[in-house]
């Protein structure tokens, strides 16, 4: 049995909106249903959807700001802070600062188009 994995190539999901995502572990990096932890840069003036998503997602904000929705809270990151929104949650997250907002999400499960219920 192998003891540990090194991630040297995460899968870097495409995206229309300028944001970066690179799935370290996930189902899109590696197949794993049980957790996604991927790095992300959202971009000055990025925004999704609001969502209601079927898993836990923690960030942590490594460098600038990034706002977040939650029901009718609006809360605000900084580098250094962190943040678990519970599954079944409905959120918006975006980064209506100047700069680049470059951050860990992780999921338990794992991301997956199909749980995160984003509104149209």
């Amino acid at each position: 049995m192998k003891k540990y994995t090194i991630q040297k190539s995460p899968f870097v999901v495409p995206t229309k909106d300028g944001k970066h995502i690179a799935e370290h572990f996930g189902l899109a990096s590696d197949g794993n249903a049980n957790i996604s932890i991927a790095f992300m840069i959202a971009p000055p003036g990025w925004s999704e959807p609001f969502q209601t998503p079927e898993f836990d997602e923690y960030t942590y904000i490594i460098k600038g700001k990034k706002q977040f929705i939650i029901d009718d809270e609006t809360i605000i990151l900084e580098a250094g802070q962190s943040i678990k929104i519970n599954k079944n949650v409905r959120v918006q997250y975006s980064n209506p600062f100047e700069k680049d907002c470059k951050y860990l999400a992780i999921c338990i499960p794992a991301f997956s188009i199909d749980k995160v219920h984003r509104e149209d």
